[in-house]
């Protein structure tokens, strides 16, 4: 199989920092082990999951494939794919949401494992209840993020888990022969007392980060919203599952919430989430990369618990980024209200990217700031 200069990949719009890489060994690895399996395929025949920035799908593209089906979770995945693509002069793949349609007639099934074991038991699902039954899954990932629960977790929807022998602390699972009494437990549900007058319903699909779990920061965050300036619209972003802004327009009937996320799969979980807590009609949900589609200086109040990953990596930039989003589209006088774990010590980022902070509350593990724009 010709190969692509993977070394040529940007990030963009995703966080780009010198640690921080468009393709890595277990790219490499899947196309490897995909190339002996792609003789006599079709690229209708061949759906891609989780391709980070555009490694996989472009490297089959750069063959010849073509009609290549794509499922990424993030949206900056998405644009990242599409800006190398034209970056390299590629095309031959569309974009899918996770569903029958990404794997009906699919034979073989290229895809970076995902974080959760949630998420990979959604999607195996998925594959098995839609694909051919004489489907191929090959599912590369890192060493270190790897686990035993995996092949479990594939054997759950497959007859067939093997792995394969790792290389350059990168290896393959591959999984073959789809069972047919493969069923689903998403989207999970939980419920919680939050000081309102009725439990508060948390709904959520496989690849939304923490479940259909209350995030104990975004715990410690929710009283202290009642401190906020009064406003028209509040902006919930990265509003995962949903339960800040399913909370703000319970706590306060006369507001209408903008929830936005960038995954998929949270921006199903938060219009669900909505909908269990009967406010679906004041909680506008969409995906979006940081807050992209909204103009400058238009928002009075936007509520964020940052998260600290990119990826499986460890990394500050994402948050500076939603920092510095939040700053533009802040109106003079409105209001950024942000949790995050202390030892991040993000208050001079805050002052620095939205304007002057003040801390609300504090407890051994987490930090409630508000930052206030400025003219």
């Amino acid at each position: 199989m010709p190969e692509l200069d993977l070394a040529r990949l940007r990030r963009w719009p995703d966080v780009e920092a010198e640690n921080l890489y468009a393709a890595d060994a277990a790219d490499r690895l899947l196309l490897d082990s995909a190339a002996t399996l792609l003789a006599g395929f079709q690229g209708s025949q061949i759906a891609v999951v989780n391709d980070h920035y555009g490694a996989l799908t472009l490297s089959l593209a750069a063959t010849g494939f073509t009609g290549l089906r794509v499922h990424q979770d993030p949206l900056s995945a998405a644009r990242a794919l599409d800006n190398n693509a034209r970056l390299l002069g590629l095309g031959g793949y569309t974009h899918s949401p996770l569903g029958p349609e990404l794997f009906t007639g699919v034979r073989l099934v290229l895809m970076q494992l995902p974080r959760s074991l949630d998420a990979l038991e959604e999607t195996a699902a998925v594959i098995a209840a839609a694909a051919a039954t004489e489907v191929t899954v090959l599912a590369g990932g890192r060493d270190k993020h790897m686990s035993p629960a995996m092949n479990q977790v594939l054997g759950t929807a497959f007859a067939s888990v093997s792995a394969g022998l790792g290389r350059q602390k990168a290896r393959v699972l591959t999984a073959t022969v789809p069972r047919d009494d493969v069923g689903s437990r998403f989207p999970l549900k939980e419920e919680y007392d939050v000081g309102l007058p009725a439990p508060l319903r948390i709904v959520a699909f496989g690849g939304t980060f923490g479940g259909a779990k209350l995030d104990t920061g975004t715990r410690f965050l929710l009283p202290a919203l009642a401190g906020a300036r009064a406003a028209r619209r509040a902006v919930d972003l990265g509003c995962g599952n949903g339960t800040i802004a399913a909370y703000l327009a319970l706590s306060r009937p006369d507001l209408a919430v903008l929830a936005t996320d960038q995954s998929e799969s949270a921006v199903a979980s938060a219009r669900a989430t909505a909908e269990a807590n009967g406010v679906s009609g004041r909680v506008t949900v969409q995906r979006d990369d940081a807050l992209s589609a909204l103009p400058g200086s238009s928002e009075e109040f936007i509520v964020l618990n940052p998260p600290f990953h990119i990826g499986n990596a460890v990394h500050a930039g994402i948050a500076h980024k939603l920092f510095a989003d939040a700053g533009r589209v802040l109106a003079p006088g409105g209001e950024l209200w942000t949790v995050w774990n202390s030892h991040l010590a993000y208050k001079p980022a805050l002052n620095r990217l939205v304007g002057p902070t003040r801390e609300v509350a504090r407890n051994p593990k987490f930090t409630v700031t508000v930052s206030t724009s400025q003219p």
